[in-house]
């Protein structure tokens, strides 16, 4: 099989970089390489940044409707190669292929129509006379040039998630995929390049370097960054230097918590695949399982069967599978790494091993009687391990569910509406799913507390983000 050689994509094409370094990308089923790509420099982001600010004079003038229009248009580009898209992005992580395009393709397509009719709608103080003889009112504008980082994870829809409502708003944009997972971004920037400005969607690949350049860059006004606690924490201080303004969708460690009065078999069934899906490595993954005393036994039993039947890992054709390969051989080590220095209190109740010899696969792994300060209950694993704890009331269990350094997403699985609604209101997570996790709409705002991060991904909210307010008064008098 021949080796793909990846080049930048700026100015409406793809580009050489003037990078002597380039990156294998692997393919986690195979763990064969398929691709490299250049450790871009920062010389590459520098003239990646001077084409979408040149680019900004056109895309950032035009009216919202103009906008919405070239949105859509790329939405149904989009749509007629979705397959195409599938392909590459299964490629790409090691998904299971069959389920693609109607969980991710279709999800993608959906927020970026919701954000081409958005850029329509953005609100704010009306006009008028707030103080005597002048009138006031308030512009909505684009921000300029944002820079933007992707993660491996969900590479293509979390691309959708940063560009969409930049663009919307009338942005232009320079983003740097994970180095390991770049290809399907490529294609989205090929296919906006027949609908948008040249310059106006830009992309440069390489690793944590090239991010750097990407930060410290003083052309963009913002940069916005989906990743680690780690690797926010470096974008923020860096960003700071420059007084740049930072949004950040980090790290997670999502709550499920299941009080006595919960339908277990609903809440088994929800919990598996909100846990599992994607192999855990989702922010938003329900990693820590509190359930109620009364219950707890039941429960547990009940997961372990429900999780060994329907929460099989294999090759992305492989059938009957809910989840593929994790990422990369690196992140295969750590996820193993938490269960091989379980605390020796801890039980694996389902799990706990690599499975095969080729390919990047863990099995689905269940832990029981840890603590609340174990590493394992208290730090992300981003892999298909979970750990459960017996819980006595709702005081614990709240205090148990805050207690940790995250604050993005949680669950709560009760029949009594009491409990959900204090439990919503003093979880300490910017969601709380009521007897149900992990689904998402374009509607509604996602983004964490803590180290989480701030800002707001999807929803009116999210694009409000990617755009600065000015006050224009006027004498009257």
């Amino acid at each position: 099989m021949a080796i793909r050689e990846l080049h930048n994509f700026v100015n409406g094409d793809y580009a050489e970089s003037t990078a002597t370094e380039r990156l294998d990308i692997v393919n986690p089923a195979t763990e064969v390489v398929y691709a490299t790509s250049p450790i871009s420099t920062e010389a590459d982001v520098a003239a990646a940044y001077s084409t979408a600010s040149s680019a900004f004079e056109t895309w950032g003038d035009t009216t919202p409707g103009e906008r919405q229009n070239a949105l859509l248009k790329f939405a149904d580009a989009i749509e007629e190669r979705s397959e195409e898209l599938a392909d590459i992005e299964s490629e790409n992580t090691g998904k299971p292929r069959p389920g693609l395009v109607g969980e991710e393709v279709d999800m993608m397509l959906d927020q970026l129509r919701f954000f081409a009719g958005a850029a329509r709608m953005l609100e704010g103080k009306s006009a008028g006379e707030y103080m005597k003889d002048h009138t006031s009112f308030v512009r909505r504008e684009p921000i300029g040039v944002v820079g933007q980082v992707t993660p491996w994870n969900y590479p293509m829809m979390m691309a959708m998630w940063k560009i969409a409502p930049a663009l919307a708003a009338g942005n232009t944009i320079v983003l740097k995929p994970s180095d390991t997972t770049p290809v399907s971004t490529l294609l989205l920037a090929e296919i906006a390049a027949e609908f948008l400005p040249a310059g106006t969607f830009n992309v440069v690949l390489g690793d944590r370097h090239t991010g750097r350049h990407l930060v410290t860059n003083r052309t963009p006004q913002l940069v916005s960054i989906t990743g680690s606690v780690r690797a926010g924490m470096e974008v923020a201080g860096a960003a700071a230097l420059d007084l740049k303004r930072v949004h950040l969708e980090l790290g997670g460690k999502a709550p499920a918590i299941v009080f006595n009065d919960a339908d277990i078999a609903s809440a088994v069934e929800g919990i598996v695949g909100a846990a599992f899906y994607n192999g855990g490595q989702d922010c938003t993954a329900a990693t820590r399982i509190l359930v109620q005393e009364g219950i707890h036994d039941e429960f547990m039993a009940a997961l372990a069967a429900y999780a060994k039947e329907n929460a099989r890992t294999g090759a992305p054709l492989d059938e009957g599978i809910l989840y593929g390969a994790l990422s990369s051989a690196d992140q295969l080590a750590r996820v193993h790494s938490v269960v091989e220095n379980l605390p020796d209190h801890a039980t694996i109740e389902l799990g706990g091993n690599r499975q095969g010899s080729v390919g990047y696969f863990h099995e689905a792994t269940i832990v029981s009687n840890l603590l609340q300060t174990d590493d394992a209950v208290q730090n992300e694993i981003f892999g298909p391990v979970i750990t459960a704890q017996k819980f006595t009331d709702e005081a614990q269990a709240l205090a148990w569910a805050n207690d940790v350094q995250y604050g993005l997403a949680s669950s709560v699985w009760t029949s009594n509406h009491g409990t959900a609604m204090r439990m919503a209101k003093n979880l300490d997570f910017g969601c709380v799913w009521i007897n149900t996790h992990i689904p998402l709409v374009a509607e509604m705002p996602h983004g964490g507390f803590k180290h989480s991060g701030y800002g707001k991904d999807l929803s009116m909210y999210g694009m409000e983000d990617y755009t600065r307010i000015k006050h224009v008064m006027s004498y009257i008098g």
